[in-house]
């Protein structure tokens, strides 16, 4: 059985994340509470295996509360989230600071859009109920969020591959933040990622990349050119694929395929890469559920790509790179400290 503590201002909130999660059988919420303060007290007494937690709370907020957390008594959580620009902003920096995914507070606020989160919200759940948290330090949780990596050099000759793809999902953000806040200003390649996120969140992502890192990093738009030593993100709802012209690599914004299960996908994303660029290119399957880039992975091997995937111990999901790791499809398995290092390794290989 799965403890789960639920801490929202809303009554609303409390009672319908509640409802959803016991659903299924497996999943008990043994306490709720009202604000960061209460939350603190009710996790204390019930050791939640999960909590779910509310950004803006009276008394205490759930930034504060989720310090508390993970300093004194860390476990999963989850984050609940407005798909907004300042929603966006908060959540990015409560994943800094330990939190694991979010689930989105606006599709709550009907009813009849509940159901579109629950499946999601129990998959999280059971997901990363076991996972083991450590404690953050409090130097580290204060400053996680603008303490960029040490950067890695680049060495010298040319590099073979000159695009890399990155395929990402939950816990994604900070590992991302973190490959690329290494990266140095010389980086001989453009990078291209799909990290599984709401519109309203890619943008401030991408800008909070670019605050902490060497290369430039934006939201991808049609008829951006990948350059050595930029980094685009696909924009949330849709789809980014490249396009080789004869002298140049161009990005393309498209709703195309409506069916996939993701927007962005890594799968989509992998692929075009693998039917552009072939040899040229390396892909990277980070942290997160499901097998999202696998299929694409296996089409840029073919074509003479290669492929690292983010090592077990490292993830906070180890499913999209279990995926490619048990099909036989990665060249190294990494963990996400020496992934930086690793990626710029394997464009002269």
């Amino acid at each position: 059985m799965i403890n789960v503590v639920v801490v929202d201002d809303s009554a609303f909130m409390r009672k319908a994340i509640s409802t959803m999660l016991q659903k299924d059988p497996g999943i008990r919420v043994v306490a709720t509470a009202r604000d960061g303060e209460e939350g603190l007290r009710v996790i204390r007494k019930h050791n939640p295996d999960v909590v779910t937690l509310d950004i803006e709370m009276p008394k205490m907020d759930g930034l504060t509360a989720l310090r508390h957390i993970m300093m004194e008594m860390p476990r999963p959580v989850l984050m609940v989230s407005s798909l907004t620009t300042e929603g966006a902003e908060a959540t990015l920096k409560a994943m800094d600071l330990g939190a694991i995914d979010f689930i989105p507070k606006q599709l709550s606020k009907v009813s009849l859009d509940i159901v579109k989160i629950e499946n999601d919200l129990i998959s999280k759940v059971k997901t990363v109920a076991r996972r083991k948290m450590r404690p953050v330090p409090r130097l580290r949780a204060a400053t996680a969020a603008r303490k960029p990596a040490v950067p890695v050099r680049t060495p010298r000759g040319r590099a073979k591959r000159d695009v890399v793809v990155i395929g990402v999902s939950t816990g994604g953000p900070p590992a991302v933040q973190k490959i690329l806040s290494s990266l140095p200003k010389d980086f001989p390649a453009g990078i291209v990622i799909a990290q599984h996120m709401p519109k309203a969140f890619t943008g401030p992502f991408a800008n909070r990349l670019n605050g902490v890192s060497q290369i430039k990093v934006k939201e991808a738009e049609t008829g951006d050119r990948l350059l050595p030593g930029h980094a685009f993100v696909a924009p949330g709802g849709s789809h980014l694929v490249i396009d080789q012209k004869v002298s140049r690599i161009d990005l393309v914004v498209t709703p195309e395929p409506k069916e996939a299960l993701y927007k962005p996908s890594a799968n989509v994303l992998v692929s075009s890469v693998a039917k552009a660029v072939g040899r040229r290119a390396l892909g990277v399957i980070l942290t997160g559920m499901g097998n999202d880039g696998r299929d694409g992975i296996r089409e840029l091997k073919s074509k003479g790509g290669r492929a690292i995937a983010q090592s077990d111990s490292s993830c906070v999901v180890y499913g999209m790179p279990k995926a490619i790791v048990d099909d036989g499809l990665a060249d190294e398995i990494v963990d996400i400290d020496d992934m930086a290092n690793a990626i710029i390794n394997n464009l002269y290989l």
